[in-house]
């Protein structure tokens, strides 16, 4: 059974149908709801949608990259992820006061690659205009303290999901507040805010808040990261897997993504079965995983769809 497809195009009809349209920071325009939430039992395969293709290897690198702390763009353009492209290019032009083309076209793609290009081969270059400033894997892992002392929030709430699997505290925070606008300066602030986990009958349930939510784009990367990383967690935990529950708060289709809604809608006559996550069984630590850990199984999607990003 295919529940997350029917979950998410029924979700995309409720934002066509019912959405309040709204201007936005990007300019582009959105139809938009306010409070959405869709649950996921992992146990009935992997969420990832097959009514299009999702990248998954982009998905299991970012996580890697959110686990180790990381928020220097490099290790993402090395992998050839660009998901996190627009922002510190955008930045970058902004910087030195030059001009910023027209997004997306010609020119834009044009010199972000040559950008990215300069990342992969430089490395002064990619410590001073790659750093995305202190996003997901800073705040998970290295969240400031008021006496300069830094909190790993993922080690803390690994712990207690050994030792107090009945808590009500397991909650990592992406959403600091003195942070945000240094966060914003680079890219944007965090859109998926904070999550917690639940353990009953020896299985661990994860739920996500995603205050903004790129509906078309984002929230089917999202599902898929965050149930892995639930799958994550259990297997360092010596824990089942349960469910994945999302929760958005400003769900929305930006106005240049809804001739693709409709191709993806076109297709809900033909959900085809969830594939299968394989994770290496010898990995017990967050940090040690690499992507040669993960084997994804029975994944016949529909092809991609694509759209711009709105930045």
């Amino acid at each position: 059974m295919n529940n997350a497809d029917k979950q998410y195009l029924t979700l995309l009809e409720h934002i066509r149908d019912n959405g309040a349209t709204k201007t936005d920071r990007t300019g582009t325009g959105t139809k938009s709801v306010f409070g959405y939430q869709m649950r996921f039992d992992l146990n009935e395969g992997f969420p990832l949608l097959t009514t299009k293709k999702v990248p998954i290897k982009s998905i299991i690198h970012e996580l890697i990259w959110f686990l180790r702390g990381d928020t220097n763009l490099k290790y993402l353009a090395d992998n050839n992820v660009h998901i996190w492209d627009e922002w510190p290019y955008k930045a970058y032009l902004k910087k030195y006061s030059l001009p910023i083309p027209e997004i997306n076209g010609e020119e834009w793609k044009t010199g972000m690659a040559e950008f990215i290009e300069k990342i992969k081969s430089d490395e002064t270059f990619a410590k001073e205009y790659g750093n995305l400033g202190p996003i997901y894997g800073y705040q998970w892992r290295n969240w400031p303290a008021p006496n300069g002392a830094h909190i790993d929030q993922l080690a803390n709430v690994i712990a207690q999901l050994k030792s107090s699997p009945d808590s009500r505290r397991m909650i990592v925070s992406a959403w600091n507040v003195a942070d945000i606008e240094e966060m914003a300066k680079a890219g944007l602030p965090p859109c998926h805010c904070l999550f917690q986990f639940y353990v009953a009958d020896g299985k661990l349930s994860c739920h996500l808040y995603q205050r903004s939510c790129d509906t078309f784009l984002g929230v089917p990367f999202n599902i898929a990261s965050y149930s892995l990383l639930t799958m994550i967690i259990a297997q360092v935990c010596d824990l089942k897997v349960g469910e994945f529950i999302w929760t958005g708060g400003d769900t929305h289709l930006y106005l240049n993504h809804l001739e693709q809604v409709e191709t993806q809608l076109s297709r809900k006559n033909d959900i085809r079965p969830l594939p299968k996550m394989k994770i290496n069984p010898e990995k017990k630590k967050v940090e040690d995983f690499t992507i040669d850990d993960f084997e994804l199984i029975d994944y016949n999607p529909h092809d991609a769809i694509k759209a711009p990003i709105a930045v």
